[in-house]
């Protein structure tokens, strides 16, 4: 409790899924690599299998050893965006790409330091919301477990569950980490992946909270609402955006950039992939964007992309630095398992992996507690917003 007291903040772990791949996977090693499962290890786990039988007081759930192994050969790449998924945890997977699930409505980030757990986003309506968590808040117990410094994905899949059912969530909120406890009614989901409203001075607002399957028909829907109000200048929030689908974040951007490169990855090997706009579409109003601190991965791309063709001002705190591509491999029986298999660089070949993208004009944002609707980093984007509004 001290512990998680003492820790508020931090970076921002995501799940970034970039689709089910079909593949064998083999355990063992090319001539010349070293040899993981080998002989000695066979032998050593089969002394405490039988150690196991012999000695444990407790029952011994095969399937959970099981899974137990391969859960602690992929932690053992000490790599926080790799880990083995076993059969519910992988159905999860499916379900986060389609935009749509049973749970509380919440996008939550995990301090890869420290384990603490945090609510980046509360959906507006959401089971979460009318219960009370607000964002910010630290999750501190799920049905009275603690939850620090365990798997975000396992965490995760303990909120969600079937529509109508219950789920009690303790919360530390606030400077002096107040515990609170509320019960929230699990409903069915669908993403909210884009909010937008317009402003005064015919700016047009659009925020992203994460790039999913829905997400590009959503902002499609919205900008084009934007602009039959008469939108001349647009800002996009991608503050807490933790990221999402590498194919719908260039979706969008191709609607924004000139033509030319979105993003390129480069694999181990030096094996390099472009994605490319076309010249069909291009945004042909100034533009503003906002990102903080928790803007991440797919979010890194959109900021990454319109900074290096100087498309818009960058509005905020500098981003999180995931700047690594994920693959999850099907494992056909059920499970996969997620590795790290490329970087990704900005169109002028820039790398943000643990570095970020560094805002144009840095601002940190500041709660007004006499008006807590106050935003003062998105006034700033707005002035800066009407400054190139005006030299048009």
């Amino acid at each position: 409790m001290k512990f998680l007291k003492g820790a508020l903040f931090g970076a921002l772990t995501t799940l970034l899924v970039m689709g089910l791949l079909s593949c064998g996977i083999r355990f063992g090693s090319k001539r010349g690599e070293t040899q993981a499962v080998s002989n000695e290890t066979e032998d050593k786990l089969k002394t405490l299998e039988q150690l196991v039988d012999e000695y444990y007081l407790g029952e011994a759930d095969e399937k959970a050893l099981q899974s137990g192994i391969y859960e602690g050969y992929i932690s053992g790449l000490d790599d926080p965006y790799s880990a083995y998924y076993d059969e519910e945890a992988t159905k999860k997977f499916e379900e986060s790409t389609t935009g749509e699930y049973d749970g509380v409505g919440a996008v939550m980030s995990q301090n890869q330091e420290t384990g603490v757990i945090t609510f980046s986003q509360v959906y507006e309506g959401s089971p979460a919301e009318k219960a009370g968590i607000k964002d910010g808040d630290i999750l501190y117990k799920v049905e009275d477990r603690e939850v620090s410094n365990r798997d975000l994905s396992e965490v995760v899949s303990e909120i969600k569950g079937e529509r109508g059912t219950e789920v009690s969530l303790t919360v530390l909120r606030g400077k002096e980490a107040e515990e609170i406890t509320v019960t929230a009614v699990r409903e069915t989901i669908e993403y909210p992946t884009v909010q937008s409203h317009m402003l005064e001075d015919k700016i047009g607002y659009l925020r992203i909270l994460e790039f999913d399957s829905v997400t590009y028909d959503q902002y499609v829907e919205a900008f084009r609402e934007l602009e039959s109000q008469g939108m001349e200048g647009l800002i996009v929030d991608l503050r807490s955006n933790p990221g999402g689908n590498l194919s719908t974040v260039c979706e969008i951007l191709d609607l924004i950039l000139p033509e030319g490169k979105i993003v390129y990855t480069e694999d181990k090997a030096g094996n390099q992939k472009e994605i490319k706009s076309d010249e069909e579409h291009k945004l042909e109003m100034p533009l503003t964007l906002l990102v903080n601190e928790y803007s991440a991965s797919a979010s890194e791309i959109f900021a990454g992309a319109v900074q290096d063709y100087e498309l818009g001002k960058i509005v905020g705190t500098k981003t999180y630095g995931k700047g690594v591509v994920q693959q999850v491999f099907d494992l056909k029986d059920g499970t996969c398992v997620k590795l790290t298999i490329s970087e990704y660089f900005t169109p002028k070949g820039r790398s943000i992996n643990e570095v970020g993208v560094a805002p144009d004009i840095e601002i940190k944002y500041e709660l007004n507690e006499d008006d807590p609707e106050a935003d003062n980093q998105l006034n700033k984007a707005v002035e800066v917003l009407r400054e190139e509004m005006e030299k048009r």
